[in-house]
């Protein structure tokens, strides 16, 4: 009987849980997506916040010539950045523990792989979520259809383009100055402003 009883108690916690995560009355609705989203987010946010102010140079050419980004390390607001993973890990999945030390994951520029592969999936959750809300107040999807433009180009530059030139290093720095040389940089490598489909793009956003 108790075993019983311990079970239905079990239950009923699991129940609320369940109407508490996909309850529209929350001030802010979480959703089985936020469930997700929430812990991806904060941690690459944390990752961002710290590697910003504290990193120590990066490898990023993998020619033993690193690159300082953090503000510890000279930069300030504008020309800090986080260095994109060394071209000598290319696109393989470079967690902590695939280092021999955590000096070396971060001479790699591990942190980059970490904060891009976590920022991606909580952006996409997030949109998963205005999705879920919409459809459980009766709306129609478009707020999650308009925010996949954003997701999609997200998705491109730090996903996408590295995979097509076959390392990480390629993918766009998480920095101001890091942003706009990657812009130039892709346009007089590839003249995607002359491009249909960038142009198809941008009509479309």
């Amino acid at each position: 009987m108790t075993a019983i009883l311990e079970r239905r108690e079990s239950t009923s916690l699991w129940g609320r849980f369940c109407n508490w995560i996909t309850s529209t009355e929350n001030r802010l609705y979480i959703g089985w997506f936020g469930v997700l989203m929430i812990p991806t987010l904060l941690t690459a946010t944390s990752v961002f916040i710290i590697a910003f102010i504290a990193a120590p140079p990066v490898d990023i050419d993998g020619i033993r010539e690193p690159v300082s980004g953090s503000l510890l390390y000279g930069n300030n607001i504008i020309s800090g950045a986080i260095i994109p993973t060394s071209a000598a890990i290319g696109l393989h999945f470079y967690p902590i523990w695939e280092a021999a030390s955590v000096d070396e994951w971060l001479y790699n520029g591990g942190p980059y792989e970490l904060i891009v592969l976590h920022f991606l999936l909580g952006v996409a959750c997030y949109m998963g979520r205005e999705w879920e809300l919409s459809f459980r107040l009766g709306m129609r999807p478009w707020i999650a259809v308009a925010y996949s433009a954003p997701v999609a180009a997200a998705t491109a530059v730090f996903l996408i383009y590295p995979i097509g030139q076959g390392s990480f290093s390629d993918g766009m720095p998480l920095g101001i100055s890091g942003t706009f040389n990657f812009m130039i940089v892709f346009q007089a490598e590839h003249n995607i402003l002359m491009h249909p489909f960038h142009m198809l793009g941008v009509a479309g956003v």
